[in-house]
């Protein structure tokens, strides 16, 4: 059953395992001092009150419900301002645990925090951000019966070495994560590609079978007609009848064949919308919304796998460079050229962008067949590119 789980939905639910061992004492606890009994504070050295009780359960229960939400599409999208809204909501949970029931169960619940918190922050915010979380605990041990202000950084540290352990485990699962999605889109290029050669094959394959029937049962037709129309003005009477038939089934034939070359012809164009389906279906952490003619039929085999390979550098580029969750893609043709249009919600760049690898081999490719590319693009307002490639060369 555990192999059939992600890394982040093992993360998760780890994570709420732990959240509700954590929370048993705490729910015993509050049935066993109801919020009417008059109980002294962790001042008094009697423990905690009831008050505190009911405020630390409140919170705890708040911690479930924040980290079950903010886990949800954990690794599914990229991280959001609003992520670092909910991992402090989470953070002050966890203190707010540990304040009202003058426990070390925040600390606890702070190791769950540091699980999935570079799922949601940078690997340098996180660091930080772990060190500051425990941090804030240290007022609480210090109030606990026999810790010394020194005891008490101690014990702070010493979660926080719990913690850090498991900081690590959640970037190594997330690294595993990023891995097998850029193994997945490798494979959907491959199967992609894999798909537009046999596309390529399949018209080959129908243009030399075409090719062989004109020019060997075509040239072998014609000369029969020739000389069966020969034959029937040497032979005559019946036998001159059946000649003029013959010469007439020749001719039907070799329309026949005329007409299935130039039909293998027609139909030996590449239909390009498999391989594209192909490519996007391979990239879940990217959400694309395609928009494709069907079928995408390109004559030509180089043009077809220039369109492709641009197709590919555009998700690519959205993924590794843009931070972009969602991709909007159309790709259409008319009786001249094939179109490319592709826009992201990624972080973007300068309204002239330093081309990289990518940009350049887009441009390279299409300036072979007289195509053009036109970038839109703006610091904070994503990526946009028009890709024109002719389909036909110019006279």
């Amino acid at each position: 059953m555990l192999n059939s789980l992600s890394h982040t939905q093992l993360l998760r639910y780890a994570g709420m395992f732990t959240w509700a061992m954590v929370g048993i004492p705490l729910i015993v606890l509050t049935w066993h001092f109801p919020a009417t009994d008059a109980l002294e504070g962790v001042d008094a050295g009697q423990g905690f009150g009831a008050r505190g009780l009911t405020a630390g359960t409140l919170a705890y229960l708040a911690f479930g419900l924040i980290y079950w939400q903010v886990t949800r599409s954990l690794g599914m999208r990229k991280p959001k301002p609003a992520d670092t809204m909910w991992l402090a909501a989470l953070t002050l949970a966890a203190i707010a645990v540990s304040y009202q029931t003058g426990t070390g169960m925040g600390a606890v619940l702070m190791m769950i925090i540091a699980g999935v918190i570079l799922w949601l922050v940078p690997l340098g915010v996180g660091i930080a951000w772990l060190v500051l979380q425990h941090a804030a605990l240290v007022p609480v041990f210090s109030q606990m019966e026999g810790f010394t202000p020194g005891f008490a950084v101690l014990q702070a540290m010493l979660y926080a070495g719990y913690s850090s352990f498991a900081m690590v485990i959640g970037l190594v699962a997330k690294q595993q994560a990023q891995a097998r999605e850029e193994q997945r889109r490798l494979n959907a290029e491959l199967r992609a590609t894999r798909a537009l050669l046999a596309e390529s094959s399949r018209m080959s394959e129908r243009v030399r079978i075409s090719r062989e029937l004109h020019d060997l049962l075509g040239h072998h037709l014609t000369a029969l007609s020739l000389n069966l129309e020969v034959a029937g003005h040497l032979t005559e009477g019946r036998a001159q009848e059946h000649v003029r038939q013959s010469h007439t089934l020749a001719k039907l034939l070799l329309t026949d064949v005329r007409e299935a070359v130039s039909e293998m012809r027609d139909e030996g164009a590449i239909d390009l919308s498999g391989a594209v389906r192909t490519l996007v279906e391979g990239v879940p952490a990217l959400d694309i919304h395609l928009d494709l003619s069907e079928p995408l039929s390109i004559d030509d085999p180089e043009r077809a796998h220039v369109l492709l390979r641009c197709t590919q550098e555009i998700i690519t580029n959205a993924v590794r460079h843009a931070g972009a969750s969602t991709l909007w893609l159309s790709i259409a043709r008319d009786a001249t050229e094939a179109r490319i249009q592709a826009r992201d919600d990624g972080r973007g760049a300068e309204s002239d962008p330093v081309h990289g690898n990518g940009l350049r081999g887009i441009r390279e490719r299409l300036a072979v067949y007289g195509g053009r590319v036109e970038i839109i693009t703006g610091r904070g307002q994503g990526f946009a590119l028009d890709i024109r490639l002719p389909l036909e060369n110019a006279a």
